[in-house]
C-alpha cells in the first residue's frame, strides 16, 4: 500500500506547475477508503505527526498537492478499488425533493462524470472549461467557469460529501447534517479533509450547443456575434448585462459566458475562426493592439432547433456590434464541454503540455476592472515585450456562492475572474512570467484594488490571513476543529 517506488515518488514531487519539486517519503496507493482514514489515524497517534497530501490530477501548479518527507495519497487508485461504482446516477422521482444527483468518488474525472449522466439524459450544470480534473480537486478549491454566473462555481452544486477529515473521521455531511464539516471542505483547499465521494446536482442535457463568440477591441468591438465596442467599458458592461439573466430557468439567457483578449503579441489563437477570416481579424488585432473577446453560448435540442436563431438573436440586441464580426458555430454538448481536450492532444503532440505552467489566477471587483485594464491589459501585459499566452477575464455573480463555505471572493455583487495562462518553454521564461504576476499584483496592492487569489500558492503566513480576511478566524477555528495537528494538505502552505 505504501510505495518507495522512485518512479512513483518522482511522479509525486511535481505537478501541472512544474515549477515547485517537493520529494514525499512514500506514496499511499489506497485499496479502500479505511486506508487513507488509517493513515491519517497513524499520523495523529504520532507524538510527531508526518503530513498527508492527497493527489488527484495534480493539475495545481505551485506544489499545492506535495508534501516535503510526507505521504502522498494517490486518490485515483480508489477507482480500481470502486470497481466501477465510481459514479451512481440516481433514479429522477418526481417524490425525491433532491430532484436528480449523481454519487461521485472523490477521485472521478469530470470527464467521466459527463459521460456516465449524457446516458440518462442528465448533465452537471456547473463545470470547469478543463474536464480532466478530479471531482475532489475542483471541489476543494470551488470549480468556475463560464457556467458559474448562472449557477454558481461548482461547490454550489454539491447536496452530500464524505469525508475523511484530519482527525481520522469517516463523516457524511450535508447542509442539514453536519453541516460545518460540508462547508468548511467546499473550497477548503484541502485543510479540512479528504473528499471521497460527492453527490451532484443534475438538469436535463441539451442535445447540441450553439457557441456565439463575440469580440470587441479597444476602439471598436465586435461580438463574436460580433460587436465593434470602442473601449473597454462597452466590452464588460455586455459582459454584466448578459449575466444578469441569471436564473436557473431562465430560457432567455446565455448557458455560458467567458471572455478572453486578443492581443497584438504570439501567439495568436484564431483556430475557432474560419481560415478565410483570419487576415481580417489579425488586421484587426493589429490596428488595436489589444482586443477583446466575448465569448457565449446558448444550449438548445431538437425540441428547441426552429427557435434558437431567434433566441440567439434576441441575446445579442442591443449590444453594439459590427455585423461581419460575428462567428458562430453549432456542435455537440460533449464537444464544446470537451474543448480544452481537444487542444491538450495538439499540445501533448508538439510536447508543449508537460512544461511549466506560472499561471495567475485572480477575482477582481466589479467597481475596478476598468482601472485593472488600463493599468494591467494596457499598462503590463500589452507593453512586455513577452508573449501572452492564454488571458481569460469575465464576470460573475457573488449571490451563486455561498458564503458559508471557504471560498474566497471579493465582496461586490459582481466579480470578475481572471486567468493568466501562460506556458514557458524553459526556467528562464517562467521567471519572466513570475516577474509580471508579481508586478500585475503589486500594481493591484498599490491601487487599492482588492483582488482575491484563486488556486494560489507561495504565499506566506500574513498573506494567506489578508487573503481570507474576515474569514481568517472561522477558517483557524475550523482547521483546530477537524485537522488540529496540521496534517493535510502542507502544499498549500496556510499554516506551515
Amino acid at each position: 500500500k505504501l510505495s518507495r517506488n522512485p518512479q512513483i515518488l518522482s511522479q509525486a514531487s511535481t505537478d501541472y506547475g512544474h515549477i515547485i519539486h517537493e520529494n514525499p517519503f512514500a506514496v499511499l496507493e489506497p485499496t479502500s477508503i479505511s486506508d487513507i482514514a488509517n493513515l491519517i489515524n497513524y499520523s495523529n497517534s504520532l507524538p510527531h505527526s508526518f503530513t498527508i497530501s492527497p493527489r488527484g490530477q495534480a493539475h495545481s501548479v505551485l506544489g499545492q498537492a506535495m508534501t516535503q518527507n510526507g505521504i502522498v495519497v494517490n486518490m485515483t487508485q480508489l477507482n480500481w478499488y470502486r470497481n466501477g461504482s465510481g459514479i451512481v446516477v440516481s433514479d429522477c422521482d418526481v417524490k425525491n425533493p433532491l430532484g436528480c444527483y449523481v454519487d461521485v468518488g472523490g477521485e472521478q474525472l469530470w470527464i467521466d462524470v459527463l459521460n456516465a449522466t449524457l446516458k440518462h439524459g442528465l448533465t452537471p450544470l456547473s463545470w470547469t472549461d478543463y474536464l480532466y480534473l478530479s471531482v475532489g480537486g475542483t471541489l476543494s478549491n470551488a470549480g468556475i467557469g463560464g457556467q458559474t454566473f448562472r449557477f454558481g462555481p461548482q461547490i454550489s452544486n454539491v447536496l452530500e460529501l464524505d469525508v475523511i477529515t484530519g482527525q481520522g473521521n469517516i463523516v457524511t455531511c450535508s447542509q442539514e447534517k453536519n453541516s460545518e464539516v460540508f462547508y468548511a471542505v467546499l473550497g477548503g483547499l484541502g485543510q479540512f479533509g479528504v473528499i471521497t465521494r460527492a453527490r451532484i446536482l443534475l438538469g436535463p442535457a441539451p442535445t447540441r450547443a450553439s457557441i456565439i463568440i463575440s469580440f470587441s477591441f479597444t476602439h471598436m468591438y465586435v461580438k463574436w456575434l460580433r460587436l465593434i465596442y470602442n473601449d473597454f467599458s462597452a466590452f464588460s458592461t455586455d459582459q454584466e448585462h448578459l449575466i444578469s439573466f441569471d436564473r436557473r430557468n431562465d430560457s432567455n439567457g446565455a448557458d455560458y459566458v467567458e471572455g478572453m483578449l486578443l492581443l497584438n503579441k504570439p501567439p495568436l489563437i484564431l483556430s475557432f475562426y474560419p481560415p478565410s477570416d483570419h487576415p481580417r481579424i489579425t488586421s484587426l488585432v493589429t490596428q488595436y493592439g489589444i482586443t477583446y473577446v466575448l465569448e457565449l453560448v446558448k444550449y438548445y435540442d431538437t425540441n428547441s432547433q426552429a427557435n434558437i436563431t431567434e433566441e440567439v438573436d434576441n441575446l445579442v440586441k442591443g449590444l453594439k456590434f459590427v455585423p461581419t464580426f460575428m462567428f458562430q458555430k453549432d456542435v455537440t454538448y460533449e464537444e464544446f464541454l470537451d474543448r480544452v481536450h481537444s487542444e491538450e492532444l495538439i499540445l501533448r503532440s508538439k510536447g508543449l503540455w508537460d512544461v511549466p505552467h506560472p499561471w495567475l489566477n485572480m477575482f477582481i471587483p466589479k467597481s475596478r476592472i476598468s482601472d485593472f485594464n488600463e493599468g494591467v491589459f494596457k499598462g503590463i501585459i500589452l507593453k512586455q515585450n513577452i508573449s501572452a499566452g492564454i488571458v481569460l477575464v469575465y464576470p460573475m455573480n457573488r449571490n451563486k456562492w455561498d458564503d458559508r463555505m471557504s471560498a474566497i471572493t471579493p465582496d461586490e455583487d459582481v466579480f470578475y475572474t481572471l486567468a493568466l495562462l501562460h506556458a514557458a518553454k524553459e526556467m528562464d521564461e517562467v521567471k519572466t512570467f513570475q516577474a509580471q504576476n508579481h508586478q500585475i499584483l503589486q500594481f493591484c496592492n498599490d491601487a487599492g484594488i482588492k483582488v482575491k487569489e484563486y488556486l494560489s500558492g507561495n504565499k506566506t503566513h500574513q498573506e494567506w490571513v489578508e487573503h481570507f480576511g474576515a474569514k481568517w478566524q472561522q477558517f483557524e477555528e475550523r482547521k483546530a476543529k477537524f485537522d488540529p495537528k496540521r496534517i493535510l494538505s502542507p502544499g498549500q502552505g496556510i499554516f506551515q
